[in-house]
């Protein structure tokens, strides 16, 4: 029997096979992932030191790398918004709700192990709620946000719907200039940008659109008589950005060039054919617009020892 950090142990019940306790397996005594375990049960929330008998098998979550694969050292870059370094194989993402606890547990100065006693938690446990997607129990986030001295629903991103920005700024914020290499870069091939254009009231108007990327020229599509349409045959700002609000940090790109519609039918053909997604406005929109940009400009919020 293996298991991984986060897997659940089922104990059932030897006349009838259903299930008769289950619990979390919050801390591993082997590196290879033998027993015995420390578990969370469901039923207590209570830990206790586990051998599974001959009743009990391993419901495994879905995991990348074996248990005895080594931790890698972390990259001071990686993970950062817009990174464009590799990350190694096998290597996941952080969850939303585990990047929070970390970035909550760093500001309040205080180390893994310290929020792991305050929780009532492995140290271990708590190293994977923050370096791997995870979806901790009710009770566990409860008594992390105890730790912490926040809330379930900061932990959770409760507020996703408010505009971004309004948690804490970090401690020592360094505003960084962007390349044009990196904020094509951030650019990347498509996703959601703001379109700059006067309105034909002549008043300013800001407009979200699906853009991708073809060469040097971004693009949207749009109704003919749409408000972003009316970027067209104009000089427009054009910009991209990234919030992380668990972190504090972010990146905006500006571009700013001539507008003009996509006329060339096979042109117009290819960049359908290829489009990444279909304008999530719904409708007719069979009308693209090409910004060829004249100025690419970034800026990058980042810690200032980084």
């Amino acid at each position: 029997m293996r298991a991984h950090l986060g897997d659940q142990l089922v104990i059932e019940s030897p006349a009838t096979g259903a299930a008769r306790r289950d619990g979390e397996i919050v801390g591993l005594h082997h590196d290879d992932g033998t027993p015995p375990y420390d578990v969370r049960w469901s039923d207590t929330d209570e830990v206790t030191l586990v051998f599974p008998g001959p009743d009990a098998h391993i419901r495994h979550l879905d995991h990348e790398e074996p248990v005895a694969a080594p931790r890698p050292e972390p990259d001071p870059d990686e993970g950062a918004p817009g990174s464009t370094a590799p990350r190694p194989a096998g290597v996941n993402d952080p969850g939303d709700i585990g990047r929070r606890v970390a970035a909550e547990r760093a500001r309040r100065g205080l180390s893994r192990e310290e929020t792991a006693g305050r929780a009532r938690m492995s140290p271990d446990y708590l190293a994977y709620l923050e370096e791997r997607p995870a979806d901790p129990s009710l009770a566990t986030l409860i008594r992390l946000a105890d730790a912490l001295g926040t809330t379930v629903a900061a932990l959770r991103g409760g507020g996703v719907d408010s505009p971004p920005g309004q948690g804490h700024a970090l401690p020592h914020p360094r505003l960084l200039d962007l390349g044009p290499d990196e904020c094509r870069t951030l650019l990347s091939t498509h996703g959601v940008g703001r379109v700059a254009v006067s309105a034909p009231d002549g008043s300013p108007a800001v407009v979200p659109v699906n853009y991708e990327v073809d060469g040097d020229a971004i693009v949207f599509r749009t109704a003919p008589d749409s408000l972003p349409a009316a970027a067209a045959d104009t000089e427009v700002a054009f910009e991209v950005d990234h919030v992380d609000e668990a972190m504090s940090r972010g990146w905006s790109v500006l571009a700013v060039g001539p507008a003009s519609v996509v006329t060339d039918p096979e042109t117009v053909r290819r960049l359908t054919q290829r489009a990444h997604t279909t304008p999530w406005a719904g409708g007719e929109r069979e009308m693209w617009v090409s910004i060829r940009p004249t100025s690419l400009t970034g800026r990058r919020i980042t810690p200032a020892d980084r």
